[in-house]
C-alpha cells in the first residue's frame, strides 16, 4: 500500500512570482494570438542569457524545434541522420517525420552522451554505402554537456551539421560556453518538467538570421507575403503563443536561481549517500558545468535499482529509470545502431531521483533517509 504522506514529484513546475504579471499583460492588451510582445521579449531574454551572437525562435515544443532544424538542414526522404541513442524519443521521432533514416549512436562512459568514437565509425560506414549522413543529433543528457569539442571536430571533418539537443541543459555550459550555442542549430525545451517551463514550449537557436527567418516562416504555416492566404511550401503550426511566452519571461528571471537549487539537490544527495557502496554518481568532466536538471544515480544491479524504485514508490516518492535507449525501443527495432553496451547498462542500473528546484530540505532528508534504510540495514 502506498503511503499517504505528501507526494514528492520527480521534477514539478516552480513558478518565480512574475509570470502572472506578463500573462495578465497579454490578457489586458488582448494579445492572445500566437504572436505578440511576450514572444519577442522572451526570445530576447534567451539571447541575453546565452550571451552569444544568436537568433532565437520560440516555438511550441522542443520536438517541433528539432523537426524545424531537420527541415532547415534539408533532411528528407531516405536521408541518414545520426542520433544519440541514450535519450528521450523526442530527439529521434522528428527524423521519421521527414521520412529519413535514424542511425543510433551509443554513449561514452564519461558523460553518458554520444560516443565520438562510435559516431565517426557510423559516418565512415554510411559514406562507404554512398549515403553520407545529413545531420547529427547530439544530446546534453540530464544537463550534462556532451563532448562538444570532439563532436564538432568530427562534424567539421566530414561536413555534417550538428543539431544540439539542449532540451535538458539550459543553464549548463561547456568550456565556459553556454549549452544551446554549441551546435549548428540548437534547441531548447520548456516542457513542464524542465528547469524552467512555459507549460509547453521550446526554442530553435541559430547564429544565422536567415535561418531564423525561415524557421519562423515554417512555424507559422509558411504563409507567403500576400494579402490573401498564399502557400508555396508546407508549413506547421509551431509558433509559441503570446500567453505562454509570458510565463517564460517570468521564468527566465529566476533561471540562475533554479540552476543553483538543482545543483544544491545533487550536492545534498552526493553528501548524504556517499557511504552507500551500491550507489555511484556521474561527476562533471573537466570543463563541464551541469545544471543538474535531474540528479541521477547508478546502482550495482537491475535488482538494486528496482528495489529502490519500489521502496520510493511505496513512500509516495516519484523516481524514474534512466532513458531506455532508442535502439532498444520497439518502434526502432529495425534501425541501424552502433553500440558498446554503455547505454543499455545505464538504463538497467540507473535511477533519476526527485530533483525539483522547489524541494524542501525536509523532502531531501525524507528521500535520503529512506535510501539509507534500504541499503544500510
Amino acid at each position: 500500500m502506498i503511503s499517504t504522506e505528501t507526494k514528492i514529484w520527480l521534477s514539478s513546475p516552480h513558478m518565480g512570482g512574475q509570470e502572472q504579471k506578463y500573462v495578465k499583460e497579454a490578457f489586458d492588451t488582448n494579445w492572445i494570438a500566437p504572436l505578440g510582445p511576450n514572444v519577442d521579449a522572451f526570445e530576447t531574454a534567451i539571447v541575453d542569457y546565452l550571451n552569444e551572437d544568436v537568433e532565437v525562435a520560440a516555438v511550441a515544443s522542443g520536438t517541433s524545434a528539432i523537426h524545424l532544424a531537420l527541415i532547415l538542414l534539408g533532411v528528407g526522404q531516405g536521408d541518414h541522420v545520426l542520433c544519440q541513442s541514450f535519450t528521450f524519443s523526442a530527439s529521434a521521432n522528428p527524423i521519421l517525420y521527414q521520412g529519413a533514416v535514424p542511425i543510433f549512436i551509443d554513449s561514452e562512459e564519461e558523460t553518458w552522451n554520444m560516443s565520438p568514437e562510435l559516431l565517426e565509425k557510423a559516418i565512415l560506414a554510411s559514406i562507404d554505402k554512398n549515403k553520407k549522413p545529413k545531420a547529427i543529433i547530439a544530446v546534453h543528457l540530464y544537463g550534462m554537456p556532451y563532448d562538444a569539442s570532439e563532436i564538432n571536430q568530427i562534424s567539421k571533418k566530414y561536413d555534417i551539421p550538428v543539431i544540439e539537443d539542449s532540451a535538458e541543459a539550459l543553464g549548463s555550459s561547456y568550456l565556459g560556453i553556454k549549452c544551446g550555442t554549441l551546435g549548428d542549430i540548437s534547441i531548447l525545451s520548456f516542457n513542464g518538467n524542465k528547469i524552467i517551463t512555459t507549460s509547453g514550449g521550446g526554442a530553435l537557436i541559430t547564429k544565422n538570421k536567415n535561418l531564423k527567418k525561415k524557421a519562423v516562416h515554417l512555424a507559422t504555416q509558411a504563409r507567403d507575403d500576400a494579402p490573401h492566404y498564399e502557400h508555396s511550401k508546407i508549413g506547421y503550426n509551431y509558433r509559441m503563443s503570446n500567453v505562454v511566452a509570458g510565463v517564460g519571461r517570468g521564468q527566465m528571471e529566476v533561471l540562475p536561481e533554479r540552476v543553483r537549487q538543482r545543483r544544491r539537490n545533487y550536492d545534498f544527495y552526493k553528501k548524504n549517500l556517499s557511504e552507500i557502496d551500491e550507489i555511484s554518481f556521474l561527476e562533471e568532466p573537466a570543463g563541464s558545468f551541469s545544471n543538474r536538471w535531474l540528479t541521477t544515480i547508478l546502482l550495482d544491479s537491475y535488482h538494486s535499482r528496482e528495489q529502490l524504485r519500489q521502496e520510493l514508490l511505496m513512500e509516495n516518492i516519484e523516481s524514474r529509470p534512466l532513458w531506455k535507449p532508442m535502439h532498444l525501443q520497439p518502434i526502432f527495432k529495425s534501425a541501424e545502431a552502433y553500440t558498446n553496451g554503455v547505454s543499455q547498462s545505464l538504463f538497467e542500473k540507473g535511477l533519476c531521483l526527485p530533483s525539483g528546484s522547489n524541494l524542501a530540505e525536509e523532502d531531501l532528508f525524507r528521500i535520503t533517509n529512506l535510501i539509507k534504510n534500504t541499503f544500510l540495514k
